[in-house]
């Protein structure tokens, strides 16, 4: 659940951020679950005891010269995890609940969507960029896909090889064989990430469930 702006106010000594020559200090907004970076914005002081405050991001427009409550007009804020400050005091990175999954003006979850000019998925956690292109080989099979071909084989493939990965992630634990056991984990991480994207579950659905475990 969102941070109360009671302990916000706590961790984020305001008057020892080190702004600018304008005043302002720059503040990454971070996807809480899976590490995404959705925006970087601008703060001075006033928006950054706003957002420490209410509990939701505020930033300072340098084109209006004016604060803007970040989703107040489409609906897409974003409520705050944790805040962080770098070790020279001038950056601020913010883990944020990003209301709607939009962060981007365009429309888009990311407002680092873009490499060479073509639409590219934001960069996340190692999972999370795995199960997009999993996902994507659901989406658009080709013939010469392993993965193409686990989902063409539906839930008697899928299954029977997690069965099979997770007997191997055991035998390579009793073996206490490091490297063994890093491999078979990370097998078995793929071929559950490919039953749940033929299941349609989403792994950010995942994160959540750890995230209310951890509380």
């Amino acid at each position: 659940m969102p941070v109360e702006p009671s302990a916000l106010s706590q961790a984020i000594p305001v008057d020892k951020i080190r702004y600018n020559e304008q005043g302002l200090v720059s503040a990454i907004a971070q996807d809480y679950l899976d590490g995404t970076v959705l925006m970087m914005a601008w703060m001075n002081r006033e928006s950054l005891q706003k957002t420490l405050e209410t509990g939701e991001t505020w930033y300072w427009s340098r084109s209006r010269g004016e604060l803007w409550h970040k989703g107040a007009t489409s609906g897409h804020i974003q409520k705050i995890r944790s805040i962080r400050y770098d070790c020279d005091s001038d950056a601020l990175l913010i883990s944020v609940e990003q209301v709607g999954d939009i962060a981007c003006h365009t429309g888009e979850r990311s407002c680092f969507h873009q490499v060479d000019g073509e639409k590219v998925p934001p960069p996340a956690d190692t999972l999370s960029e795995l199960f997009a292109t999993i996902s994507d080989r659901r989406d658009n099979p080709t013939e010469t896909s392993y993965t193409c071909k686990l989902f063409a084989g539906g839930d008697n493939k899928i299954l029977k090889k997690i069965g099979e990965e997770a007997a191997e992630v055991v035998m390579a634990c009793k073996d206490d064989d490091k490297e063994a056991i890093a491999g078979e984990v990370a097998d078995l991480f793929y071929h559950t990430l490919v039953a749940l994207a033929h299941h349609q579950v989403d792994l950010r659905d995942v994160y959540r469930k750890l995230q209310e475990r951890r509380q």
